[in-house]
């Protein structure tokens, strides 16, 4: 590309300067090739986890255990409730979860998960740290559960996908409360 004179009679000079090596734009202080590559694989990869994270969401909250046993790692592990529920293993993970807020349990719930703070640590690993707002209810029992916590999670890429390698919230509150005690509830 030729840059116009902005004098007249003064000589068009090439802009920006263009080297005819590989015919790319060499202006100072341009991020190369390499460096978008990578800042753009870095979005993808936050964006990725996002997607697992609230795919894990959903799956509780619709009871979807098959689907939810795909985002776990074979050796994945889990420590809820500020520790009181650990467990190793995809298999162990998904049992307690599908025990625990399953259909015949009586559990429903809305998890609300929101404020990620992921670090891409490695090229196949990363953290994350997220806010966690849920209410559950249980019909059958009469009880309400309202909690806040902060999830800690391990993220590690297998075959080009992300999956949770560790899961795990600690609570910033936990109330619970008989539906009985409402007696305008329905």
């Amino acid at each position: 590309a030729q840059r116009p004179a902005r004098f007249p009679g003064a000589a068009a000079a090439r802009w920006p300067p263009i080297d005819d090596r590989r015919q790319i734009p060499q202006c100072p202080g341009m991020a190369t090739l390499a460096e978008l590559e990578t800042r753009i694989q870095r979005l993808e990869d936050l964006e990725a986890i996002k997607r697992l994270k609230y795919a894990y969401w959903r799956c509780l909250d619709q009871k979807r255990w098959d689907e939810m046993a795909t985002l776990f790692t074979d050796d994945a592990t889990s420590s809820y409730g500020s520790g009181k529920y650990s467990f190793t293993g995809r298999a162990a993970i998904v049992d307690f979860l599908r025990t625990s807020l399953s259909v015949e349990s009586g559990a429903v719930g809305i998890h609300h998960g929101h404020h990620p703070e992921i670090e891409i640590t490695g090229p196949t690993t990363a953290t994350g740290r997220w806010a966690l707002y849920n209410y559950l209810f249980n019909g059958p029992q009469q009880r309400g559960v309202r909690e806040g916590a902060f999830y800690e999670d391990q993220y590690v890429k297998v075959d080009g996908a992300w999956k949770l390698q560790h899961t795990g919230y600690t609570y910033v509150f936990q109330e619970q409360w008989s539906r009985q005690d409402m007696p305008s509830l329905r």
